[in-house]
């Protein structure tokens, strides 16, 4: 059993917030594949289902950012799991917009969602990280996350999101290699290696110029057709 935790504020306030992008992953992963309605459970929002042959819980903490760890931790002891089980799914502002890297283990980097789980279960849990992009400086950072993604932002955001539903049962399977392919498949498209160029329009047709018809009759018939 897999455990899919997303991070994110609760409330309509912060629903389109970069900070909510874990939420909007897992909304997605649950629409995308059929899973239970949201129920609360764990101070937070919990969906059941399967992605491939893996049953995975997904849980989105309504206990705000600061205090995730505490939802995730009674949920992984409610269902007996490990951190090896627990994925998290959260903005990244070291990452480019667009961009999306999984690790396992490692520091916060002064993410307090990740700050708050790591002081309930420890570091060893995989993290799928969501790149928003960095404001430019540190004094900004608070009003930057907890701003709403601009419209400028809903495409790369719809491709991230679709490539990470996509790539959900690999992910659950622990290839993170072919994860992270579905994820590009949708972000980089391939570019078809038999588009053609768009042909030229075609010049108007000119006028041909009239040749001269060879004659190729014996002096007989000439003479013959003299008289007709």
């Amino acid at each position: 059993m897999q455990l899919f935790v997303g991070l994110g504020n609760p409330g309509a306030k912060y629903a389109g917030n970069r900070h909510n992008i874990g939420f909007m992953a897992l909304d997605r992963i649950a629409e995308d594949h059929g899973f239970a309605p949201w129920r609360g459970k764990f101070q937070g929002s919990l969906s059941e289902g399967r992605l491939g042959p893996e049953k995975v819980l997904l849980l989105k903490p309504e206990t705000f950012m600061n205090l995730s760890g505490q939802s995730v931790g009674e949920a992984m002891r409610f269902f007996k799991l490990t951190p090896d089980d627990v994925v998290v799914f959260h903005d990244e502002l070291d990452l480019a917009p667009g961009k999306v890297r999984v690790k396992r283990g490692g520091g916060h980097a002064g993410h307090n969602g990740l700050r708050s789980i790591h002081s309930h279960i420890g570091a060893d849990y995989a993290r799928v990280r969501l790149g928003i992009g960095h404001p430019g400086h540190k004094d900004r950072v608070s009003h930057y996350v907890l701003s709403d993604f601009a419209k400028a932002d809903q495409d790369w955001l719809d491709d991230v999101l679709r490539g990470v539903s996509d790539g959900s049962a690999d992910l659950a399977a622990g290839d993170n290699g072919r994860f992270m392919n579905a994820v590009a498949l949708q972000v980089n498209p391939p570019r078809s290696s038999t588009t053609k160029p768009e042909a030229k329009p075609a010049r108007p047709a000119e006028k041909a110029e009239e040749q001269p018809v060879k004659d190729d009759r014996s002096p007989l018939q000439k003479l013959m057709d003299k008289f007709k």
